[in-house]
């Protein structure tokens, strides 16, 4: 005769390392999500700050053609800031930089410069570009026509 021994019964619940592994998961799950809403955070602040700053480009353009006089927009490379005519300087976010080309005779000093629209809608032409963290947008002014675009780089 054998001796039996008493089958081991599970009980119904988890192990230790059963919910260590689903407490992990959770955790790389909220951290993809963190960042992948950070990111996208930092896309939406980056298209509305050079929204702004095309609509201040534009804006300038206007004025010029309609008063018929030189207009320009200002921009303060150090300041983070800018300014249309007639209108309240705006300061971009603090992590935002932006880089401006222009014509050496728009060069006001080694940090701040300025985009001129003429009467008849043209330009002294150039860009600007802005950037947060990886992301890069650019603001071209024509200077033939002083068309405003702006497009994503990077």
């Amino acid at each position: 005769m054998r001796a039996s021994r008493p089958a081991f019964h599970r009980n119904g619940g988890f192990t230790l390392i059963e919910l260590v592994a689903v407490v992990v998961l959770i955790g790389i799950a909220l951290g993809v999500v963190s960042m992948s809403f950070s990111k996208s955070m930092n896309s939406a602040k980056i298209q509305a700050a050079t929204r702004d700053l095309v609509a201040a480009l534009r804006y300038t353009r206007g004025q010029a053609i309609v008063t018929g006089n030189q207009a320009a927009l200002d921009l303060d490379i150090q300041s983070n800031t800018y300014q249309a005519p007639h209108k309240p300087i705006v300061k971009l976010p603090q992590d935002m930089q932006m880089v401006l080309y222009t014509a050496d005779s728009e060069q006001t000093s080694a940090s701040s410069g300025r985009i001129r629209f003429f009467p008849d809608g043209a330009s002294t032409g150039g860009h600007i570009s802005v950037h947060l963290g990886e992301r890069e947008w650019r603001i071209n002014v024509s200077w033939l026509t002083g068309e405003v675009t702006r497009e994503e780089v990077r």
